[in-house]
């Protein structure tokens, strides 16, 4: 389980193709390897991964390589298939009990991938492509709008982020300076796509409202 706030960003270093139903991947990041154990799990774009091997980082920066590997479900509704040496992802740790929820509940299991329509300058920045505040608004994957709601909440490759409006499949949420700085949403373009999980209570409310008049 995790809470969509962001800690880390990593770097893809390796992929290698096991067949086409499994890809494996090697993961830099600035986490320390004394802090993971085999089998932990990692939110990598929002993509709840597990950690199979660590080894030290050979660029002299601080923190470890961790392995991890991408099964068939996961390449067919992720982007993972995609990753390549070089791709920038965003990175969360599982919460641990007793942890501040400082988002809200996301189980790193991607609904589906959505896609950035447009990008708004809503406070310009001539340091920054698209400004110090910017609105992105995203077409929801196939099936999923029925699940997002305006002031609700929604993890967008692993980031928590509140929803500002909603428009039939289209919805805007609003990406500050902090954001832009400690993610890799500085990075994105329009027409990108992006990893979309919905909010675990709204997938619950809408499978309970389907059940009531069976009964």
């Amino acid at each position: 389980m995790f809470t969509g706030i962001v800690t880390a960003i990593g770097e893809v270093v390796e992929s290698e193709r096991k067949g086409p139903n499994l890809k494996h991947l090697a993961i830099a990041s600035p986490y320390e390897a004394e802090g993971i154990a085999i089998g932990a799990s990692i939110a990598c774009a929002g993509v709840c991964l597990t950690v199979t091997a660590l080894r030290p980082r050979g660029d002299g920066e601080p923190g470890c390589v961790f392995e991890v590997d991408a099964a068939a479900e996961t390449l067919a509704k992720t982007m993972v298939g995609e990753w390549e040496p070089g791709t920038r992802i965003n990175l969360e740790r599982s919460l641990k009990v007793g942890e501040e929820l400082g988002g809200h509940l996301v189980t790193g299991h991607v609904d589906g991938v959505g896609r950035i329509l447009k990008i708004e300058a809503i406070e310009p920045d001539p340091d920054e492509p698209w400004g110090a505040t910017a609105r992105f608004h995203i077409r929801a994957p196939q099936g999923l709008a029925r699940f997002i709601a305006a002031k609700g909440s929604v993890s967008l490759d692993g980031t928590s982020l509140t929803v500002n409006t909603v428009d039939d499949d289209v919805f805007t949420v609003l990406l500050i300076p902090h954001s832009f700085a400690v993610t890799t949403w500085g990075q994105r373009k329009e027409g990108d796509p992006v990893h979309v999980e919905v909010d675990l209570m709204a997938r619950y409310a809408a499978r309970l409202a389907e059940a009531r008049p069976q009964g």
